[in-house]
């Protein structure tokens, strides 16, 4: 990039486009400072309505209801409460979701559960083979402990590769490294035709772009809350099942919170009806009502706003990388169609370890990835085209940097 005496080219279209961005607003609800954060798809920013509601909470409720709290302040009825606020930001109809629990024991629940409750003599788990590794380790678990097979497969070849033996497929909604969308609809559509059921990880997706799960009929569905819902460090995840299956739902884990009568203290287990099956023990009250504060900032903002600007954001952003780095020094692995990318760009470089640590020194946050990639993650509720331009414009100088040592 050569050095001008005023804004560049890409300064002014990114304030341009701040002018008139219809979620700008919504920066303010975020506890920012001038650093560009990119990367909340790891962990989102702290929304500024979260301190005072768990000043409250531990003040009030805990210090002067404390155990009357479980009624008069909600507590007991949090998990599908919450689950509510997340239905529609991820396409679903009220009380098919339950918030508490982390990702991993959401997965476990779900995919022992879609094994249950597939056809008799079904024995076989499809997953996805570049799944996060801990979605791999519970699958692998989970196929020991129902007797079925593990098989590994790229979702692309998941269609041909699904028969009669299939039980349950897990697949990601956006592979966490690329970026990369995957096909819902077409690989859920596939699950069904082949009698399988479609159990899918949210993760990098939920809070980012539509989902459409009651729309397109998945079958189970997890999802945490501490990336692109803002939910905070280690805040609790959420297990989706659709209406229609509630009642077969046969958690691995029934704990007491999930039974009919959980204050009969029964030695028999007797499973409760609708999401609150997918519940297990005492729910993480503190973290859970952080993320029912955090979810308020999506009030009066649609998910195809959201989807909207995500790609806009990462367009832009992209572009500024191609005209500010020289050519051959990174490489774009987030796919360029719309349809196949997620709310994040990727991508490899020689070094780079390195050179997202002088990123973050510089005051640019992204997260780096062995061996060689560098993710961005865009969080259109708070991230501006200013910060786009911003990033690409230090990635190039810092670049520079490292190549002129090298």
């Amino acid at each position: 990039m050569s050095e001008t005496t005023g804004p560049t080219e890409y300064e002014a279209r990114a304030k341009k486009l701040d002018a008139v961005d219809e979620l700008a607003a919504k920066r303010a609800e975020f506890v920012l400072d001038e650093t560009v954060y990119l990367d909340g798809n790891s962990l989102g920013a702290l929304s500024v309505a979260v301190p005072g509601r768990m000043a409250d909470v531990v003040g009030r409720q805990w210090g002067e209801l404390r155990i009357r709290s479980w009624t008069e302040g909600g507590w007991w009825t949090a998990p599908e409460r919450i689950g509510d606020l997340i239905a529609p930001l991820v396409g679903a109809a009220p009380g098919q979701i339950v918030v508490g629990d982390s990702t991993s024991v959401n997965v476990f629940k779900a995919l022992v559960a879609a094994v249950r409750m597939a056809e008799e003599g079904r024995d076989e788990i499809v997953v996805d083979a570049g799944t996060f590794p801990s979605d791999g380790y519970i699958a692998e678990s989970a196929a020991r402990m129902t007797g079925c097979t593990l098989r590994p497969v790229e979702p692309a070849e998941v269609p041909g590769a699904l028969s009669g033996r299939t039980a349950a497929v897990l697949l990601n909604h956006v592979d966490y490294r690329t970026g990369r969308l995957h096909d819902l609809p077409g690989l859920t559509a596939a699950a069904h035709a082949a009698g399988a059921l479609a159990v899918w990880d949210l993760c990098h997706s939920a809070g980012a772009l539509p989902v459409g799960l009651d729309e397109h009929g998945v079958d189970l569905a997890v999802g945490c809350t501490y990336k692109y819902l803002n939910g905070g460090p280690g805040s609790p995840a959420y297990l989706y099942v659709r209406h229609d299956l509630q009642d077969r739902f046969d958690s691995p884990l029934p704990g007491w919170n999930s039974h009919a009568e959980p204050f009969g203290m029964r030695s028999a287990y007797e499973p409760a009806s609708g999401a609150v099956r997918g519940r297990v023990g005492t729910p993480d009250i503190l973290s859970m009502l952080a993320l029912e504060a955090a979810l308020e900032v999506w009030d009066g903002v649609t998910v195809e706003a959201v989807r909207a600007k995500s790609l806009a954001l990462t367009d832009f952003f992209l572009e500024c990388v191609d005209a500010y780095v020289p050519e051959g020094r990174v490489r774009s692995v987030t796919p360029e169609a719309h349809e196949e990318r997620g709310s994040q760009v990727a991508l490899r470089c020689d070094g780079a370890g390195e050179v997202m640590k002088r990123l973050i020194e510089r005051g640019v946050v992204g997260d780096f990835r062995h061996p060689d990639v560098l993710r961005f993650g865009f969080t259109p509720l708070y991230v501006g085209f200013a910060d786009a331009e911003r990033a690409a414009r230090v990635l190039a100088e810092v670049l520079d940097e490292v190549h002129a040592r090298s």
